[in-house]
């Protein structure tokens, strides 16, 4: 799949259903920032050397021991994405707002199915991602580790005996891992529980992050929560440290979503049905609108209270709706009028055909 086609399309290979836990647990993702000996972090970098990490890890992906690993990772210079693009790019999740800021020097390797990405000169020169459905991070990792070992056999890591992996941000020093998943928890935001939870797990050195990661909003009850700390734990202890609190997370939210059945079912039926029926039949919406109605008729599909609709579908309209998604698909400006009645005839057609 072309970058054209990756960015034409609302589907990703993370957003495909049927993951562990996939009725809370949108998606799993472990990343590591790696940086090249000898040159200045990306924030520091000039043009022409910031040309010379790019052509470095060009020339580590034709290495014939990381196309066995990986398949073909195919590299895009962000200059040559226009701004729509390169913001669809993270309405999907492939790469982070970061990229977007003097995207001159940055570039992007994005493996066919969408699932294995690396961010060139973001915060770090290299930032390896796997994005996979439901709970899996042992197996993120796991296609991580394969990408991270294959590039090492061509790229000379910066790299300490004392401190591990050296990195931009001393958060990431040591492992340079961040391990994370994406919760829908329109249960304890329902019976006033989130608040608390999420303070909780704070305390436990974890970070708690909206939609598209820091400084982000946690629009339509979506959570991203992530480890704090690198130095001094193992990937492994990273691994099984985030599973054992997202597991907990996940059985307070079903204890609320059952509390909901139990003691508000007449309420929460009204509500998940009320927000199915002006997706499927309002002729004007708003972004923010439609990812909170996208996360009702979620909670209503999962509790099974609706029928139609899968998963996958809504949360490819999570990227279909978004302002950068519809102007793209129109090939031109839309003043925001236009957008909220595109935004509602995309979403009308998309409940449409598959209710």
């Amino acid at each position: 799949m072309s970058i054209k086609e990756t960015i034409n399309s609302a589907k990703s290979g993370w957003m495909a259903g049927g993951g562990p836990e996939g009725d809370i647990l949108l998606s799993s993702r472990v990343r590591v920032a790696r940086n090249l000996k000898g040159y200045a972090f990306p924030h520091l970098l000039e043009l022409e050397k910031a040309e010379q990490v790019i052509y470095a890890v060009q020339l580590a992906l034709e290495n014939q021991v990381l196309k066995d690993q990986a398949n073909e990772l195919e590299i895009t210079r962000m200059s040559e994405l226009s701004p729509l693009e390169r913001q669809i790019l993270v309405e999907k999740h492939l790469i982070s707002p970061n990229l977007l800021t003097e995207y001159q020097k940055k570039a992007l390797a994005l493996r066919d199915d969408e699932v294995i990405s690396i961010m060139i000169n973001e915060e770090d020169h290299l930032r390896i991602q796997c994005l996979l459905p439901g709970l899996q991070l042992e197996k993120a990792w796991t296609l991580v580790n394969q990408i991270d070992d294959a590039l090492e056999h061509t790229l000379d890591y910066a790299f300490s005996e004392d401190f591990g992996y050296l990195t931009a941000c001393p958060t990431n020093v040591g492992t340079g891992m961040r391990a994370s998943v994406m919760l829908h928890l329109p249960g304890l935001v329902m019976v006033d529980q989130v608040g608390a939870v999420l303070a909780t797990i704070s305390k436990l050195g974890f970070t708690v992050r909206g939609l598209y990661g820091e400084g982000t909003e946690a629009l339509g009850n979506l959570f991203q929560l992530s480890n704090q700390v690198t130095l001094g734990h193992s990937e492994e202890e990273i691994i099984n440290s985030l599973n054992s609190v997202t597991r907990q997370i996940l059985t307070q939210e079903r204890q609320a979503r059952k509390a909901l059945l139990h003691q508000r079912k007449d309420q929460l039926e009204d509500k998940v049905g009320r927000s199915y029926g002006l997706l499927k039949y309002a002729h004007m919406i708003s972004s923010e609108e439609a990812m909170r109605r996208l996360s009702d008729v979620r909670l209503g599909v999962e509790l099974q209270l609706i029928t139609g609709p899968t998963s996958e579908q809504l949360t490819e309209l999570m990227v279909m709706t978004r302002s950068s998604y519809l102007m793209h698909q129109r090939e031109g400006k839309l003043n925001s009028m236009q957008l909220d009645v595109l935004r509602a005839r995309t979403i009308s057609t998309k409940l449409n055909q598959g209710g």
